[in-house]
């Protein structure tokens, strides 16, 4: 008889989420007793904000309503995102236009699923978020790098776009991880008129949209005639990592495809994190707060890292990453994440993970935890860059 396959698939070969690799090691610091401070993951330090766990635990009173929910979501929650941009920037959306995905990442991947074909050329930013590199690849897409730095404050432009050759898409974030720049209103309606006069598909991922010290950031969908894809989550500004929730603004041509999508990838998102996000809607005070406590601790990380030397830190207009030039330091980020994790018990991003090119000169911080973590991180970067100075 002939041997079983074992054939993996050329799709699978992609390159690691570096954080995650990162947050493994720490996990196993942490394991052995020591202790870890966790500037690595783009992660809230708190929690669900009390509305939403509220209103989880009154469902869990009625299991017979926690079962499957439509593809799209439940018709409440893609009202009250609806309403969010009302709200937040005046926009009257459509409710039927939202689809409510397992996590901003299952949004990601149903939107390049409904509006790319195998081969078709999507630009992505460096530095940028990694993972839609790997799921366009995966996905049988052309990435196609744009890199971004300090003279466009991290940022695409039409110029860098037309740069980039032809192509069929473009993933725009702001505030963008791992940078933290953000788009100014002109600068995205610039992006927008390139991208109609291309024809080309804009993927805007506001995942971090509430989360900012210049200001509100703009949403592509006040440029609704270009037919944006816009993705958001309940991850970052409404703090519920774990409960796997985010959402996605569609044009009416994608709206029927990304519901057959997800109705045979994943049936529907969780629905006890679908009724307890209603409620996160009003619990902005309390998230409110935590945006207050990142405004202390960029303050806070900032300083201490310009007394390291690292003066060269891309715009902080948002989000809560701090990516800071450490080419003074060493020519290999990653190396030294580990010396960081090993003698100082700090975990932080190599650059690597968002710029495969010029990633091993610079590394991204997180100030996501507590102001005390901020602090004792400093401290401990501090008396470890007295000691090289002395060597």
């Amino acid at each position: 008889m002939p041997a079983v396959s074992r054939h993996v698939a050329d799709r699978a070969d992609i390159a690691p989420f570096h954080v995650m690799e990162v947050v493994r090691a720490a996990r196993e610091r942490a394991d052995e007793g020591h202790d870890v401070l966790h500037l690595e993951v783009g992660q809230p330090s708190t929690g669900a904000p009390a509305t939403a766990i509220a209103a989880a635990r009154a469902a869990l009173d009625r299991p017979e309503q926690l079962g499957y929910t439509d593809a799209h979501g439940l018709p409440e929650l893609r009202a009250r995102i609806a309403r969010h941009y009302l709200d937040r920037h005046g926009l009257e959306v459509d409710p039927g236009q939202v689809s409510v995905t397992q996590g901003a990442s299952m949004a990601c991947v149903l939107a390049f699923l409904a509006a790319f074909d195998v081969g078709d050329r999507v630009g992505v930013c460096e530095p940028g978020y990694p993972c839609y590199r790997q799921m366009l690849s995966a996905l049988g897409c052309d990435v196609v790098p744009v890199p971004i730095g300090p003279a466009t404050r991290f940022q695409p432009t039409p110029a860098l776009l037309d740069e980039a050759g032809p192509l069929d898409g473009v993933v725009v974030a702001s505030p963008s991880n791992p940078t933290g720049s953000q788009l100014t209103a002109a600068e995205l309606a610039a992006i927008a008129g390139w991208c109609d006069a291309n024809d080309v598909r804009l993927i805007a991922d506001e995942i971090y949209h509430g989360i900012s010290a210049v200001g509100p950031a703009p949403t592509a969908l006040s440029h609704a005639a270009i037919r944006p894809v816009v993705v958001n989550s309940f991850s970052k500004y409404f703090s519920m990592t774990g409960w796997r929730l985010g959402w996605a603004v569609l044009p009416a041509e994608l709206v029927r495809p990304v519901e057959l999508l997800a109705q045979n990838l994943v049936i529907s998102a969780p629905t006890l994190s679908q009724i307890a996000a209603v409620a996160a809607f009003d619990g902005t005070d309390e998230l409110d707060g935590h945006v207050r406590r990142y405004d202390t601790n960029r303050g806070i990380l900032r300083a201490g890292l310009e007394a390291l030397g690292c003066t060269t830190i891309a715009p902080p207009d948002g989000a809560f990453y701090l990516y800071a030039d450490v080419s003074h330091l060493t020519d290999d980020s990653a190396a030294l994440c580990a010396v960081w994790l090993e003698e100082l018990g700090i975990a932080a991003t190599p650059g690597v993970d968002f710029d495969p090119v010029w990633g091993h000169r610079s590394i991204r911080f997180s100030f996501a935890g507590s102001t005390a973590t901020m602090q004792l991180a400093t401290e401990r970067l501090s008396r470890w860059g007295r000691s090289v100075r002395r060597q």
